[in-house]
């Protein structure tokens, strides 16, 4: 069995968890409260790799990468290093403060796509007051280039910021994908100010989904309602990485990079053992490898193990 392979038959097929399972007994419930009630379980972690200069780093192997779960070392059970197909949403603020750079961000959104594994299945979330979709009924993904564009000039800037919304709606979406690997990049250039979900809720769904989020601030001088912590929290739980582009160009770079860290990820899983102190759980990931200068390993920092009582 190769590699990716090996990924495909240990991931969970209900891919709101961070674990995996032996069986797909009870998927439709699992896939909605993002528990998997299983006696087995495996964490497996998108994990990017950069030197210092911020390069990425392709080339390492298994014996190069070192797991913590709360501090306790765990042996990897899983690695691959391919450029696999991603099941990826692009959640895009249509606030009315947007009117005046919405240009710039699709422009940026396109680039992204357009950088990105032509295999992945994609979704566009518009959001302002409310969170919609921006492709057509009935096509919840698409790996189509002009159907997505069409997707992201859908929305209409109006209104305020649903953002906790839009995130809470984007990783629901994502368990609908087919593809093993999850992603959210999400642009916007305010706090939240409309959601009718709190941003612990949200947050708590971030540390129960296997999603890696990017996340994109916009962000003017003196603005009320920007909240760059919320964006860094958000993308350092899910191991993925906020930035904070100065102009129009800053932004397609950063989107050109997303796409570009997207596809030189490396997996690795553990089995976390059951007792652990709590539920919970703090990781870091060290890498090293002879002959290079110090890397930089990013992955989530944190995921919430459920304790389940088996029903008899």
């Amino acid at each position: 069995m190769n590699r990716r392979s090996a990924i495909r038959s240990l991931m969970v097929v209900g891919a709101g968890s961070l674990f995996c399972k032996p069986s797909p007994a009870d998927a439709a419930e699992q896939r909605q409260d993002f528990v998997i009630r299983s006696e087995v379980r495996l964490v497996l972690l998108d994990v990017s790799v950069k030197d210092p200069g911020g390069g990425f780093v392709s080339g390492l192997s298994k014996e190069n990468f070192a797991v913590f779960e709360n501090g306790v070392a765990q042996d990897v059970t899983v690695f691959a290093a391919d450029d696999v197909p991603v099941t990826v949403g692009i959640l895009v603020d249509e606030s009315r403060s947007m009117t005046a750079k919405r240009a710039d961000v699709l422009r940026a959104a396109e680039t992204f796509i357009a950088e990105s594994n032509p295999r992945d299945e994609v979704f566009v979330l518009n959001f302002n007051d409310d969170v919609k979709r921006g492709l057509p009924d009935g096509a919840l993904f698409s790996d189509d280039l002009e159907q997505l564009r069409s997707a992201l000039y859908r929305g209409v800037p109006t209104g305020m910021t649903a953002l906790n919304d839009a995130i809470a709606d984007g990783l629901k979406q994502l368990e609908l994908g087919r593809r093993d690997k999850k992603t959210l990049v999400v642009i916007s250039d305010g706090g939240d100010n409309a959601s009718r979900r709190t941003r612990r809720e949200m947050l708590d769904m971030v540390e129960r989904n296997i999603a890696t989020i990017y996340t994109i601030g916009l962000f003017e001088a003196g603005s009320p309602d920007m909240n760059p912590g919320l964006l860094k929290q958000v993308a350092r739980i899910s191991g993925g990485e906020a930035q904070f582009p100065a102009d129009p160009e800053g932004m397609v770079e950063a989107c050109r990079g997303i796409a570009k860290d997207i596809r030189t990820r490396y997996t690795i899983g553990y089995l976390p053992p059951a007792r652990n102190g709590g539920s919970l759980r703090h990781i870091r990931v060290s890498v090293s490898a002879p002959g290079r200068a110090r890397l930089i390993a990013r992955t989530r920092d944190r995921y919430r193990y459920e304790q389940i009582e088996e029903s008899r």
